[in-house]
């Protein structure tokens, strides 16, 4: 079981996300992916309100702000099934592309390298509108291998399970490829464990 764990695909792989490459885009997809499973919604819609946007090729913060709110909340969350939080979801995303235009010209990597240490790295991305620390997690966690200053404590959900698969978190390096692996495979079975 700790084998296969160890070999989960991210969820950035899983919606061909190149996290490793560092590109500006690639990082704000991720972002926006991670806004869209912060929410209170099953992973399943996130995953296909994520694809929406990627169908209507609006994935860059400018042209997210050029579609608009109404944009956005009919046909992009009412497609993705984004349909009880899709105008709350939809100004937060709107809200914080402008910040990040306005504050990081539009590069989730400045944000990066404005953070003095990992702690602080978190507390910049909490400053987005309507990220808390699960968002913030979740935008972090994949982002360890290539971002040195990400270095989230994994989410107690993952301790726990981890704990009653008899896996010491401890053994590995938290800033390794195969630890994000790992965390990401204790989270696709949290629900064998509720």
């Amino acid at each position: 079981m700790k084998i296969k764990l160890e070999k989960s695909k991210l969820y950035s792989e899983e919606l061909g996300i190149d996290l490793k490459s560092k590109k500006p885009k690639e990082i704000f997809k991720w972002f926006l992916a991670s806004i869209l499973f912060g929410a209170r919604i099953s992973e399943k819609i996130a995953k296909n309100t994520y694809k929406i946007f990627k169908k209507y090729k609006i994935l860059h913060p400018k042209k997210i702000l050029d579609v608009g709110w109404d944009f956005l909340v009919n046909p992009i969350m009412r497609e993705g099934g984004y349909v009880r939080y899709d105008g709350k979801t939809s100004t937060q995303i709107l809200r914080n592309c402008k910040t990040l235009l306005k504050k990081y010209n539009g590069d989730l990597n400045n944000l990066h390298k404005k953070a003095k240490n990992s702690k602080d790295l978190e507390e910049k991305v909490l400053e987005f509108y309507g990220v808390g620390p699960v968002t913030t997690n979740i935008f972090l966690r994949e982002l360890r291998p290539f971002w040195k200053k990400a270095n989230p404590e994994p989410l107690p959900i993952v301790k726990n399970i981890a704990k009653k698969l008899k896996i010491n978190l401890n053994d590995y390096n938290k800033k390794s490829i195969k630890f994000v692996r790992l965390e990401a495979g204790l989270i696709r079975i949290k629900k064998k464990f509720k």
